[in-house]
């Protein structure tokens, strides 16, 4: 069973989140942290082997309230314990530079959020596809949402 960590304040959005996994049935258990605080709380104490949770995947908001999603990101990469877990950012921020940030940070995949629901619910193919390929192996940006390429 993957561990996924959803940082996420939007309930609509991790429903949402959550029904794209069923769709596909991803056999795993989602820890939702409503704020960046809170993600990099259950981060620390993954990566000191502290408690049973460490993610298999992490999906990470842009603008999450306390710490926003590039600190968090920035705390990921610099811990040896997560650095190989792959992080797929899903935000509903369009800018280039927020994309660049986030992928020269360590992003393995960029995904802008998108009103359309079948677009929303491919996320479940995508989560997917990035917990069969393993650990980080490299990075992807996507305008809406789209397969890795």
């Amino acid at each position: 069973m993957f561990q996924i960590l959803l940082a996420e304040d939007n309930p609509g959005d991790v429903l949402l989140f959550r029904e794209a996994l069923k769709s596909r049935r991803v056999p795993c258990d989602i820890t939702v942290a409503e704020d960046g605080q809170k993600a990099m709380a259950l981060l620390e104490n993954a990566a000191s082997g502290t408690t049973g949770f460490c993610p298999h995947l992490i999906v990470l908001d842009i603008n999450l309230p306390k710490y926003n999603g590039d600190a968090v990101l920035t705390y990921v990469r610099r811990q040896s314990a997560l650095n190989g877990v792959p992080v797929i950012v899903l935000t509903s921020s369009p800018s280039p530079a927020d994309r660049a940030a986030a992928l020269e940070l360590g992003a393995t995949l960029y995904l802008q959020k998108s009103s359309d629901l079948r677009q929303l619910l491919d996320i479940g193919r995508i989560v997917e596809e990035v917990l069969l390929q393993g650990p980080q192996g490299g990075t992807h940006a996507a305008n809406g949402i789209a397969p890795p390429s």
